[in-house]
């Protein structure tokens, strides 16, 4: 009896290897179909999520408009001929007071020579941004000292995803996903509006000044 289960269980091994096998095979068919076979056989055909990357690859960062924290149309075609870090925010994240300090400081240092930062407070991790726009402002104000321009919150990810940030995202990738991972991603835009960087949440805002500076330098 004992040997009669053991070829049966081996017996069952073997067939769930070989269903595993299989599995495997039919899931790498698919993929092949969909991602290699239907697209050159079917121009036409295609995902959604791609069509969209290759729609806004297909902007420039000066056709968006975008609203302040007033609520106010802002053409981001204002800040033709700046050097631009934008950077999604939030008021309660482990980044938050040493993040402002050295936005403020890199500001403070390059404003006049043509830098621009464009903070965008996000909700979307760790609910670390709740606030209403006026609360948002009135913190950033007041607690961080924050001079340049703070804009309407918005959404970083996902089908709400604002139009600029489906467009970073489109520009420059992120580590695996192309998704925001986290509050403090940085993006740095040259001033022909072309994003040139893209830095994770860690990066601190002064690690960066030399890219900074190199593009203040450019022509």
């Amino acid at each position: 009896m004992a040997c009669y289960v053991k070829d049966y269980n081996n017996n069952s091994m073997h067939l769930l290897k070989n269903m595993s096998h299989w599995s495997s095979l039919f899931v790498l068919v698919l993929a092949l179909l969909f991602f290699y076979i239907l697209p050159s056989t079917f121009p036409s055909f295609s995902f959604s999520a791609k069509n969209m990357d290759e729609e806004e690859s297909s902007k420039s960062f000066y056709n968006f408009t975008v609203k302040d924290i007033q609520g106010n149309d802002v053409p981001l075609s204002n800040y033709k001929g700046k050097v631009l870090l934008v950077v999604n925010v939030a008021s309660k994240c482990g980044f938050t007071q040493s993040n402002y300090k050295e936005l403020n400081i890199l500001y403070e240092k390059y404003k006049d020579q043509g830098l621009e930062i464009l903070a965008f407070p996000c909700n979307q991790f760790g609910w670390q941004e709740p606030g209403t726009n006026e609360e948002i402002q009135d913190t950033v104000c007041t607690n961080f000292k924050a001079e340049f321009p703070i804009f309407d919150k918005v959404e970083v990810n996902g089908k709400n995803a604002a139009p600029l940030y489906k467009f970073l995202k489109a520009e420059k990738g992120g580590l695996l996903v192309d998704a925001i991972k986290w509050n403090f991603t940085k993006f740095l835009v040259n001033k022909e509006g072309k994003v040139i960087a893209r830095y994770a949440p860690s990066t601190s805002p002064l690690k960066i000044e030399e890219d900074v500076q190199n593009l203040l330098k450019a022509s």
